[in-house]
């Protein structure tokens, strides 16, 4: 491996450290909600905030960090965020008071959103080689796919051995060594200056918008309805911020991007398979536990095959089918399986077994691992370098919105329904397995819905294939 190649890796390493420990974060504090809430003394409705604090400040924030990015380095946002990061989780780690720790959280969240909002930028202008950057898109999609499994499993562990404090307190070595690395290894860039994207009156429309929207998805299963008001105020800024950047002389966010239909497709096809494949990682999980009795540690070994096939497809699959039949054709073979896995699922029994009925799901769950990676490519394919952080914001923020749409959307209406069946008289387990299998059953619309929108959005137009066949050397055949 050349000396060029080691300093690429480097640089892989440096932002896939930074990815996991944003994905671990979002996770990993589920599991010590209760030791924080017996130590901290929250209030039952307040307990939430520790997951919710941070989802706001970093789903809110990666638009305007991505674009930011752009204008004053790439190199020196990434080194801001995560010294951000680090200091929030010293702060969090020594909250006294439920206050104090909501607000590391929202810090975590802003550290969070200034590094991720810049990763896929930075890696993009890295690896310009197509199949080093198929190789390095397949290892970032397995360090956020192994967060997402780490999470819970992780936090269980340092709250039993050390206490709930050390799951934000192991954050602090991590990013100073991330930070050290980074200093050495990522590249410098000047950027483009304020003054080529200043617009303070859109920063504060997508921010307000985007922190509104979350909250309302996050505060649904709560205010029911009455969530939906956030929302519309929220699509309003949103909307606003659109207009705005439509006319203003500088735009925070120039809508050239969307003018792309590989980064407007994948985008809408993030939101569609993303809000599916991560509200079944908490919707199975939920089944296994209140309806088949699953315990906690039961529940993780029984999800373990479909973290394995995940990670193995993308480091190992994904990067050579994508260089040789193209990103599209990978994303199209990746819905085709998690439509499988959905499918199956719709006709979970109340007593189901795990070998007939819920490992073939684990194995077909491997589609994520090609869907991720084919996704990142394909949302980063148009990035300009001037554009690049945006872009990447841009893809993150689309990510943590359907994440979170999802889950919301899936939870409330599998609770719905479970009520609607315990009121006519079924027993408990029947009426949440015909919870979860409605769950599954949007689920499955929401991939096949990504699956037609891939084939149609995503489809090369003519008039390219047309330009591209005529610039390959005409093939012979060989003499006989």
């Amino acid at each position: 491996m050349s000396r060029i190649s080691r300093s690429r890796w480097l640089v892989l390493g440096v932002l896939s450290a930074t990815m996991l420990m944003t994905v671990l974060d979002g996770s990993i504090v589920t599991v010590a909600m209760p030791a924080i809430q017996r130590d901290l003394g929250f209030a039952p409705a307040e307990l939430s905030w520790t997951v919710n604090a941070y989802l706001i400040a970093y789903g809110g924030l990666l638009l305007l960090a991505g674009r930011l990015g752009d204008l004053i380095g790439r190199r020196a946002m990434f080194l801001a965020g995560n010294a951000v990061f680090a200091a929030a989780s010293l702060l969090a780690g020594a909250a006294t008071g439920p206050g104090m720790l909501i607000g590391a959280r929202f810090l975590q969240g802003v550290g969070s959103a200034m590094a991720s909002a810049v990763v896929l930028g930075i890696l993009v202008t890295t690896f310009t080689d197509a199949g080093e950057r198929a190789k390095a898109i397949g290892v970032f999609s397995f360090t956020g796919a192994a967060g997402a499994s780490l999470g819970a499993v992780l936090g269980g562990v340092l709250t039993d051995a050390l206490g709930w404090n050390y799951i934000f307190l192991i954050n602090v070595p991590i990013g100073a060594v991330t930070i050290v690395l980074a200093l050495r290894a990522l590249p410098a860039d000047r950027g483009l200056g304020l003054s080529a994207g200043a617009d303070a009156f859109g920063a504060l429309l997508v921010t307000a918008g985007l922190m509104l929207g979350i909250y309302a998805v996050v505060q649904i299963e709560r205010y029911g309805l009455r969530s939906l008001w956030f929302g519309a105020v929220s699509l309003v800024l949103l909307g606003a911020f659109l207009v705005r950047q439509a006319t203003a002389r500088t735009p925070l966010m120039p809508l050239r991007i969307l003018r792309s239909r590989a980064v407007a497709g994948a985008n809408l096809v993030q939101v569609l398979a993303l809000g599916a494949m991560f509200a079944f990682q908490v919707v199975v999980a939920l089944f296994m536990q209140q309806v088949l009795r699953y315990g906690a540690l039961d529940t993780g070994l029984a999800m373990l095959p479909a973290a394995l096939a995940i990670a193995g497809v993308s480091l190992f699959v994904s990067p050579r089918l994508s260089t040789r039949f193209g990103a599209r054709a990978v994303l199209l073979g990746g819905l085709v399986l998690l439509i499988g896995a959905m499918a199956w699922l719709t006709r979970v029994p109340v007593d189901a077994r795990y070998v007939t009925d819920l490992l073939p799901v684990m194995v077909l769950i491997m589609g994520g691992g090609l869907v991720l990676p084919a996704l990142t490519t394909l949302g980063m394919s148009d990035a300009r370098s001037d554009d690049a952080g945006l872009v990447s914001g841009f893809f993150n923020t689309t990510q943590q919105v359907g994440m979170a749409v999802g889950v919301a959307l899936l939870s409330t209406l599998a609770a719905s329904r479970t009520e609607g069946l315990l009121a006519s008289g079924a027993s408990e387990a029947v009426a949440l397995t015909g919870g979860y299998r409605l769950a599954f059953t949007v689920s499955l619309a929401l991939l096949v819905s990504a699956l037609v929108a891939a084939y149609v959005v995503l489809r090369r137009p003519r008039a390219d294939v047309e330009r591209t066949a005529a610039l390959q050397p005409e093939r012979r055949a060989p003499a006989l």
